[in-house]
Order: C-alpha cells, then sequence, then structure tokens
C-alpha cells in the first residue's frame, strides 16, 4: 500500500482519524501507523479500509491514480520495492492493482516463515490459492493442510486462515479472492 494513499484519501473526504478508525472498525492508533507507513494493512483489513474509504481496494494498492480495465504486468516489473511487507513478516504486492471496480482481488503473498508472525485473518470474499513455489502451511480452526508447488486451495469467505513457509526456501502464494459485492 502506498504510504499516504489511506491518509489523502481521508482527507479529501474531510475526516479526522476517529471518524475513519470508527467507519473501518481498527483503533486510531493503528490507522495513524497505517497512513505513516509504520504498518501494512493485511488484505482483509485493506479491503474495510477501502470500503471504509468507499473505493476500490486497488486504488489503496495501486501504483497509480490512473486506471484501465486491461492491464499486462510482465514478470521483470515486480521488483522486492514493489512489495509491501506488513510487520507481521510476510510480503505481499498486489497484481492489477489500476483495474478499477475488479470482481476479484489478485496478489502475489511470501508468508512469514515463524509461527509467531502468523496471525489468523478472514475476511469477505472466497479466496482461492495456488502455491507458486515452495512449500506452505495452511491452518484453519480445525484443521492444517501442507502444500507444495503446485498444490491449490479454495475456501469461503469469513474463515480463519494462516499461511507459514515451511520449506528450505520462503513459499511464493499466488492469492485471488473474491471482492466483496458493493452495497
Amino acid at each position: 500500500m502506498g504510504v499516504g494513499k489511506v491518509r489523502v484519501l481521508r482527507q479529501e473526504r474531510g475526516w479526522t482519524l476517529d471518524a475513519l478508525a470508527e467507519r473501518a472498525g481498527m483503533t486510531k492508533s493503528y490507522l495513524s501507523k497505517v497512513e505513516r507507513g509504520r504498518n501494512t494493512p493485511s488484505i482483509a483489513v485493506a479491503m474495510k479500509l477501502a470500503a471504509a474509504l468507499q473505493v476500490d481496494v486497488g486504488k489503496l494498492f495501486g501504483d497509480s491514480a490512473d486506471t484501465t480495465d486491461i492491464e499486462v504486468i510482465h514478470a521483470d516489473e515486480h521488483t522486492p520495492e514493489s512489495a509491501d511487507a506488513p510487520a507481521e513478516g510476510s510480503r505481499y504486492l498486489s497484481l492489477a492493482g489500476r483495474i478499477a471496480g475488479k470482481q476479484m482481488l489478485p496478489f502475489v503473498i511470501y508468508p512469514p516463515t515463524t509461527l509467531a508472525r502468523c496471525v489468523f485473518r478472514e475476511h469477505a470474499g472466497d479466496e482461492f490459492v495456488v502455491v507458486r513455489a515452495g512449500q506452505v502451511e495452511v491452518s484453519f480452526p480445525d484443521r492444517t493442510a501442507h502444500l507444495v508447488a503446485g498444490d491449490s486451495v479454495y475456501f469461503r469467505g469469513g474463515i480463519p486462515h494462516r499461511f507459514r513457509s515451511v520449506g528450505a526456501k520462503p513459499a511464493e502464494l499466488v492469492v485471488v479472492i473474491a471482492a466483496p459485492a458493493e452495497s
């Protein structure tokens, strides 16, 4: 998430930190850290922020304010500098960030290796995950699965889950979340 995008969008609406924090269901302190780039929110939190700000989540994650109907991203255009690194230790980068009004939210995620940094997350919208490289442990409240490159998992929105890299090399996951319907 680009540093300052949340702040700019909040200020465009004339809202205080308190007002946005209340609308998004988070603390003012956490929101302040997000605005200053000291915390990068999880995908679920970014989706809550986008809903509260009434913008497409791509506007928060996209590299540009420009939108388009078609976006081609070549593999060599992704650099470590373009990946967001949340405090929890996982990294992720947005795919198709310039597409407004998406019905899917595609990301590449590099899960942390330390269990202590893995936090259960949940969000609206079904999720489909393909392990592109490495090995990952995906945990749900009632079970855990070990996946390797080429394996996939699909699960319904609202189910708490977490990912952890467990192999010699960090795992790389392609994640697609169905965007929640706008109300």
